[in-house]
């Protein structure tokens, strides 16, 4: 299996990263590539460089190169992932704004109908934003912003991050062993802890 993984300069460098190591955990081939804004983010966030995190790749694309391997159709790939998904990179997707790298490897996926999975970081999200995802829709994106779920009890913050990679490699037909909703156990274990019947009677 092979998946390209985009890295655009939204916040949330850390769920593409996070990607990459799960899929090579898994042994699925992954092809690479940064925008140069998401280069600035992974440094301020993760306090990482591209260069340690293209390790965790099995090719690293330039964002410059149009006439890499990505560019073309005929270049066998199971999908593509954006994570984070910039509105920049939404907008330029769903306009066929083919500048870079990662631009023309999502407009490939599109055009040949493979998954193409949108991680979109913004909020509170303005008309033209939800103009830009329902489009995108439209010509066969998978909207996926990352929205944390709170049912596997999460204690840390890479808890969070990890059930939303889950979801993600779901997209692909993938299971990395992540805690799945089990509604019978909820039933039996009901929440505990101070303020729990209340939120219950809200609900």
């Amino acid at each position: 299996m092979r998946i390209t993984v985009g890295i655009s300069g939204a916040s949330g460098a850390v769920y593409g990263v996070r990607i990459l190591e799960e899929l090579a955990r898994l042994g699925v081939e992954t092809d690479l590539v940064v925008s140069k804004a998401a280069a600035l983010t992974i440094r301020h966030e993760l306090d990482r460089t591209v260069s340690d995190v293209a390790t965790l790749a099995t090719r690293t694309h330039a964002i410059g190169d149009v006439g890499a391997t990505l560019s073309s159709g005929s270049y066998r790939s199971d999908g593509m992932v954006v994570a984070p998904c910039s509105v920049k990179t939404l907008s330029a997707i769903v306009n066929s704004y083919d500048d870079n790298l990662l631009i023309r490897a999502a407009d490939v996926a599109l055009k040949e109908r493979r998954p193409l999975v949108l991680l979109f970081r913004e909020t509170p999200l303005h008309l033209g934003h939800l103009r830009l995802l329902t489009s995108a829709a439209e010509l066969g994106a998978r909207v996926f912003p990352p929205v944390p779920s709170f049912y596997h009890r999460p204690e840390t913050l890479a808890d969070v991050v990890d059930q939303t990679v889950s979801r993600v490699l779901d997209q692909f037909g993938l299971d990395n062993g992540f805690s799945r909703w089990d509604g019978d156990t909820a039933r039996r274990q009901p929440a505990q802890g101070a303020g729990s019947d209340s939120m219950r009677e809200r609900a």
